[in-house]
């Protein structure tokens, strides 16, 4: 029997969870997850749906901001139909081949090898012939994740026939695998998916040579789109609002030139930036100038009412966090905005192109081998702050809730672990 956590359909639960968390959010961890529609639960390793499928028994599974958001009831009722329930979560995984597999680049992976896994469910997982989007290698853009001989489910940890890393054991479709190095530590090899999505953000981001960038949430989302800016950007500046003691830490060691307190975000952009501020007779302050680039990792309403309104005429605002209340989009309009989604990450349209974008030039190739590249190098250790067995499920979910204010960053399951 294989052990794994489950989220099944209870509008009761869920609800309760949402009520919890949105009015009572110091008690979210503890009270929202006893009201989720979330079990532990014993059954058999999930089937393997066609050829091609692989069983991998997690080592470590990361709990994401997306995550906790489904658990607690905030996730946007928007994304209903591209689930399936019972599900188990988790989509950032370090994991074991229990079968050898061959590879679409004709590489063969024994059993017994670590990989981590693309969640990404496109045509290719689906038994389909390939969209537009996934054609292009950009599988984030598939329009096809509800169909095919797998039922709904954006991504591994959000679709009944995959199974997810909360658990002893899924299954995953050969073109989601990526071999680990002997060399990366699983602590390390879980932050590869995250990093990944990070490497997509600063291709869309598109921050040309000399931009100004600033990076609003320093949770693990920010921290890590922060290496990647660094890393694949030519930014100039980059300026970071973060809230806790070691997020303030952290930034600076992944390389924030400045780091700013959330109640001095406008003003600190406007002295770095020259800009002049207004007051409006309701609402925030907002500027007339500021950075050319702005991100928002935190997926709050204001973070992005924040980003519109400390980004120049003409910039680009890039939202990365999973977007959450209504925002005043006058900015938009006024200053005549750029507004940019990014999601998941890239395979790239071949290996060694680039895209030319207006606002300059997208990251090509895999943005998984550019973040495995990454977290061999980058300084991580640390960003793993806790490790839970499943059996804590409950404590677990609690200490991610509480991430910031406790110190941490990552907090994620060992599956394997006992109590």
């Amino acid at each position: 029997m294989t052990r794994g956590l489950e989220l099944y359909r209870s509008l009761p639960r869920y609800a309760a969870a949402r009520v919890v968390s949105g009015r009572f959010p110091r008690l979210s961890g503890a009270a929202a997850t006893t009201a989720a529609p979330l079990r532990l639960v014993d059954r058999g390793d999930p089937g393997l749906p066609g050829p091609g499928w692989v069983t991998v028994r997690p080592r470590l599974a990361g709990i994401c901001g997306s995550d906790l958001a489904t658990v607690t009831g905030q996730s946007s009722f928007y994304f209903s139909p591209l689930v399936s329930m019972p599900f188990t979560p988790g989509h950032e995984i370090v994991g074991d081949l229990q079968e050898p597999v061959a590879l679409a680049d004709g590489r063969r992976l024994d059993a017994g090898s670590r990989v981590v896994i693309d969640p990404v469910l496109g045509c290719a997982a689906r038994g389909l012939e390939l969209c537009a989007g996934c054609a292009a290698g950009r599988t984030s853009r598939c329009d096809r994740i509800t169909v095919g001989h797998l039922a709904p489910g954006l991504q591994t940890g959000f679709c009944a026939d995959t199974g997810g890393g909360w658990s002893r054991a899924l299954v995953a479709h050969h073109s989601q695998l990526h071999p680990v190095p002997d060399s990366l530590p699983d602590e390390r090899a879980v932050l590869v998916e995250p990093l990944a999505t990070a490497v997509h953000t600063a291709g869309r981001s598109g921050v040309r040579s000399g931009d100004r960038v600033l990076i609003i949430g320093s949770g693990a989302v920010g921290l890590l789109t922060l290496l990647a800016i660094r890393a694949y950007t030519k930014a100039e500046h980059v300026t970071m609002v973060a809230k806790h003691r070691r997020q303030v830490e952290l930034a600076r060691r992944f390389g924030a030139d400045e780091v700013l307190a959330p109640d001095d975000a406008v003003g600190g952009v406007r002295r770095a930036n020259r800009a002049l501020r207004l007051t409006p007779q309701l609402g925030g302050e907002y500027l007339l100038g500021g950075v050319d680039v702005a991100i928002d990792c935190a997926g709050s309403a204001s973070s992005l009412s924040t980003a519109l309104r400390v980004t120049r005429a003409g910039g680009r605002v890039v939202l990365s966090g999973v977007p959450a209340g209504s925002v005043d989009l006058t900015p938009l309009w006024f200053r005549e905005l750029e507004l940019v989604g990014t999601y998941a990450s890239s395979g790239g349209a071949r290996p060694g192109a680039a895209r030319a974008t207006d606002a300059g030039v997208e990251p090509a190739g895999s943005d998984f081998g550019r973040a495995l590249a990454l977290a061999a190098t980058a300084p991580l250790d640390g960003v793993v702050s806790a490790v839970y067995p499943l059996a804590r499920w409950r404590e677990a979910l609690d200490h991610a809730l509480s991430a910031g204010r406790l110190g941490a960053v990552k907090i994620a399951f060992d599956p394997a672990a006992s109590a």
